[in-house]
């Protein structure tokens, strides 16, 4: 692509806004102002992708209340071309492909500091805190676009922020030739199935309500899938391991319940990433299945910046996931409602968006 013509000082641009205190989003014509800030690049974006977080925001919960400042165009998972560079951006250049971490870090504070940037204290979130790619351009730090290689779909690379958060999740401890518990199969657990298969987990064993994400995780080899509505997980889980329990567990569901029950299935020794988020008080036997097991319990956060992404390229780049099975839906931007109400069933992996050239009255 050539750079954008200097003459141009704004453009116009269909975007999802969050726009009104209650369930929906609006698809309307903005205007985006082509000056950059020192270290900023201007993307034309060529795919995003629907997170768990943009189904916060549409149906407007608690969550998104007390976090967002309206109006906002959303969304923060995306793929696309830099068409614009601040003159002091040295490292990229006017074509690169780029995907984003979507946390803007201040690289000032303790933990920047001490290279835990994905703790930083004055983090700020594309979609959330500032606008966000659910549009058709989008300007952002530099230092937070991650030059992607080549691949056979490039719509996927819209996808690697989410994947991210799976790699994070399931590598933070080994898995290779261990036992691994998945425990939620929404779109970023399908993802820790396919993680935990190509870093060479022995046994792979998800758990999930829902059919349509059960199938999928069927698809992706999962050695066994437990229903928790129709079969005892406990009992389950210490069947498939000998009675000796999982080695890792992976939790991406968030469902109280099912928190509870791992900490019992764990192994003595064994280890849980959690990346679900509870929306009350966990009740954990302390003693008993922390102390005397002698367990390791690491919260996830976003993804380690940057040396998840040296994963999640290496991953991609060799073809080692099975991504045509996990992103099950494709819209144009503008059935964002449509998108929003599939994401709502819970009938789905992962959904694109791709936005349209054309300005809609």
């Amino acid at each position: 692509m050539k750079p954008l013509d200097k003459n141009i000082k704004e453009l116009e641009m269909m975007a999802v806004l969050k726009n009104k205190p209650k369930k929906g989003f609006t698809y309307k014509k903005v205007k985006l102002s082509t000056n950059l800030k020192p270290s900023e690049v201007l993307i034309k974006i060529n795919s995003v992708s629907f997170c768990g977080t943009d189904s916060h925001i549409y149906r407007y919960d608690h969550w998104a209340e007390t976090h967002l400042n309206l109006p906002l165009i959303v969304g923060h998972e995306f793929t696309g071309e830099i068409i614009k560079l601040a003159n002091n951006v040295k490292n990229l250049k006017i074509g690169d492909i780029v995907s984003a971490e979507t946390h803007i870090i201040c690289n000032e504070c303790e933990f920047c500091l001490r290279g835990e940037g994905h703790i930083c204290e004055n983090t700020e979130i594309i979609g959330v805190d500032r606008d966000g790619c659910f549009a058709s351009y989008i300007k952002i730090p530099a230092a937070n676009c991650i030059v992607n290689n080549e691949v056979k779909d490039k719509r996927y690379l819209s996808v690697q922020e989410p994947l991210g958060n799976a790699v994070h999740t399931v590598t933070h401890f080994p898995v290779k030739a261990k036992t691994v518990v998945i425990l939620g199969c929404g779109p970023i657990g399908l993802m820790g199935i396919d993680v935990a298969r190509a870093y060479g987990a022995k046994k792979v064993i998800a758990i999930e309500v829902n059919q349509y994400r059960r199938d999928i995780a069927k698809s992706l080899n999962a050695d066994y899938i437990i229903n928790p509505l129709e079969e005892d997980v406990y009992e389950k889980v210490m069947d498939y391991t000998d009675g000796k329990g999982a080695d890792v567990v992976c939790e991406f569901s968030g469902n109280i319940s099912a928190i509870e029950t791992a900490f019992k299935y764990i192994k003595k020794g064994g280890a849980i990433s959690m990346l679900g988020l509870p929306n009350d008080t966990v009740e954990i036997d302390v003693a008993n299945d922390i102390v005397f097991k002698g367990i390791n319990i690491y919260g996830v956060v976003g993804r380690r910046i940057y040396q998840t992404w040296d994963k999640v390229k290496y991953l991609i780049s060799n073809d080692l996931l099975h991504l045509d099975k996990i992103v099950t839906h494709q819209f144009p931007l503008n059935k964002i409602i449509e998108a929003a109400e599939v994401m709502e069933s819970k009938n789905c992996g992962k959904i694109i968006l791709i936005p349209g050239d054309e300005i809609d009255e």
